[in-house]
């Protein structure tokens, strides 16, 4: 199976070097010296690589064969691309492949069916899962433990806890009003209700650290 695990950006320097923005979350494995890897456009490709380092936090890759400026800005926008055994999964067990994921059965927590996973959204700041619902449509549901607690790869089904409004609008619109009333009756409990309340909401949003995050980002 081939998966995407980088595209290539701008020239760095003059020796063929090039930065790259990785779509791996094994860069070590899949963008290690002496790696081979095919390309789109296919044309381009293959490309091995010869050197690799990181500075100022990006990824700079030297192919063999490119040893100036212009060969290596020539190469700009080149997608590369890793072959992977079907059945190798990552070695963290909060992580799977895009291919583990795409036509998942998703269900709620307390059962009711929502759809399939037909694509996965890597964005700079989370992954989404692409949900065609069953009744036609679809939802993009963030990629994170509080909202997908559950990937069962046997019984090929996501389970998610959907926050209110995620799948029925309607659901915000109440979470909201009863949000609006609860804050009402806090407001008139004094201010020492609201120092306990703005720790207890600094505890809950610690949840967002626990992002499932795709091994390929593909």
């Amino acid at each position: 199976m081939q998966l995407v695990v980088g595209r290539i950006g701008r020239a760095h320097g003059i020796k063929g070097e090039v930065s790259v923005e990785v779509r791996t979350d094994e860069p070590e494995l899949r963008l290690a010296p002496g790696a081979v890897l095919a390309t789109d456009p296919a044309a381009t490709g293959p490309l091995t690589i010869a050197t690799g380092r990181v500075h100022s936090g990006r990824l700079m890759l030297r192919f063999e064969g490119v040893s100036d400026r212009n060969g290596a800005e020539a190469l700009r926008g080149t997608m590369l691309i890793a072959e992977v055994d079907p059945e190798q999964t990552p070695e963290d067990p909060e992580e799977f492949y895009d291919h583990q994921l795409i036509d998942l059965d998703v269900v709620t927590v307390d059962g009711r069916e929502v759809g399939r996973i037909t694509e996965v959204s890597h964005l700079p700041y989370q992954d989404l899962l692409v949900v065609a619902r069953t009744g036609g449509g679809e939802v993009l549901v963030p990629f994170v433990m509080e909202i997908v607690p559950e990937i069962d790869l046997d019984a090929q089904r996501a389970v998610i806890d959907p926050p209110p409004g995620l799948l029925d609008e309607a659901d915000a619109q109440v979470a909201s009003a009863q949000a609006d009333a609860d804050a009402e009756v806090e407001a008139g409990e004094g201010a020492g209700a609201g120092t306990e309340n703005a720790a207890r909401d600094e505890g809950d949003a610690s949840g967002a650290d626990d992002a499932r995050r795709e091994s390929d980002g593909a």
